[in-house]
């Protein structure tokens, strides 16, 4: 990252939207690591603790699109405070009041999905104070806020333990708070924003193949990440018998891995290309998945393909929008919010689906195998539009950015 990039754009508001993202990502995912517990005191199935924790993720989905509407018609600075009010208010209310059946429990994470919904609040407020050239990197460390998925990966098991897990929704509150009031006094709008876009123009994108892509590509990238991150607690319990607070720090390993690799996966498509750098993420994460699919008996080993696949995908999700900001930049709050919302669905289905057929079959094979094989589809529809977005929209004329 050279002296360049700081002098392009307005780091107090790279950090803002950073720190906004990540705390978001901490409460959005909260459900994942604090599954066991709360399964084992309301005694949901597989299949009920599955969908608890792929319900914030659906939410977050749709919800971006009203952020990101939102986003576009006001502000990114007015949607994020938004946003974070709503999540305050239902960490709250689930605190004072508790969450005491499966459907309160589906409740609350509606709630949480306008956490998820920072997506379309981060990345655009980052995204618009930055050329083409440096949007891989600024895109990548607004969207590092997936390291949220970490702090509660490792914090929110143990101190479940310590205090119970509905307190656990009181002690989210304190650094979400402080986060709201830097993100109002530092984060600022780009002076050159994007005319705001009608709700026509989301119906319009959608006419365009290449917004159809970019939703799909997502789909597996950072649905890959969210969707393993909240579904592994639960299969580390499953599947080896490791405890709430172990499961926690095995998840914790695997979500860092993603996390950390999305700035890195940003820079390294400035540098090689979007397309490219994408292209080797999907064979990664593809074949390390497939492998821990054939029900290996060691957890450590588990855990490194694991790990090594989070790598893949973390770096994937900046990878990807590296590129969007190219070809769409005049679009880009449409296209964070309905790419985010691919994101989020594909995360749904896979934290939904690995429950359900575990509940079904009695393992997680089926469910990995065939979330390996959408990253191989993934890795060849990739190569099937290459040559076209390069001699395109991709091409030395139309952009300084590699492609």
């Amino acid at each position: 990252m050279n002296k360049s990039f700081w002098n392009a754009g307005h780091t107090p508001t790279l950090f803002a939207a950073f720190l906004y993202f990540d705390l978001s990502f901490m409460v959005w995912y909260l459900l994942g690591p604090l599954a066991v517990q709360i399964a084992t005191d309301l005694a949901l199935t597989a299949q009920q603790r599955g969908m608890m924790v792929a319900t914030p993720i659906l939410a977050g989905a749709i919800l971006r699109l009203v952020l990101g509407y939102l986003a576009d018609r006001a502000s990114p600075k007015t949607a994020g405070i938004t946003g974070q009010l709503v999540v305050i208010s239902a960490l709250l209310f689930a605190w004072l009041m508790g969450i005491n059946s499966y459907n309160q429990a589906l409740l609350l994470g509606v709630g949480l999905g306008f956490a998820g919904a920072a997506f379309a609040v981060a990345l655009p407020l980052a995204s618009q104070w930055y050329p083409a050239e440096h949007q891989g990197t600024a895109m990548g460390i607004a969207g590092a806020g997936n390291s949220g998925t970490v702090l509660a990966a490792l914090f929110a098991p143990g101190l479940a333990y310590l205090f119970g897990w509905q307190n656990v929704f009181g002690l989210a509150l304190i650094p979400l708070v402080a986060t709201l009031i830097i993100f109002i006094l530092v984060a600022r709008n780009a002076p050159a924003r994007p005319k705001p876009k009608a709700a026509r123009d989301y119906l319009k994108a959608l006419s365009d193949r290449d917004s159809w892509w970019f939703m799909f590509f997502y789909s597996i990238t950072f649905g890959g990440f969210i969707g393993l991150a909240s579904a592994l607690p639960g299969y580390f319990n499953d599947q080896y018998g490791l405890d709430p607070v172990t499961a926690g720090y095995y998840t914790a390993a695997c979500v860092m891995a993603g996390s950390f690799m999305r700035p890195l996966g940003g820079a390294l498509a400035d540098r090689v290309g979007g397309v490219t750098a994408l292209s080797c993420m999907y064979a990664v994460a593809a074949l390390c998945i497939a492998i821990v699919g054939l029900n290996l008996s060691n957890s450590f080993a588990a855990l490194a393909l694991f790990v090594a696949a989070m790598l893949g995908l973390g770096a994937g999700n900046g990878a990807v929008f590296q590129l969007v900001p190219q070809r769409f930049h005049g679009e880009i709050g449409v296209m964070t919010g309905l790419i985010g919302m691919a994101g989020g669905v594909g995360g749904f289905v896979l934290a939904a689906g690995l429950g359900t057929l575990k509940q079904y079959t009695g393992d997680y094979q089926l469910a990995l195998w065939l979330f390996a094989g959408l990253g191989m589809l993934a890795w060849i529809s990739l190569l099937n539009v290459k040559y076209r977005w390069r001699t395109t929209w991709g091409s030395s004329g139309m952009t300084a950015a590699r492609v």
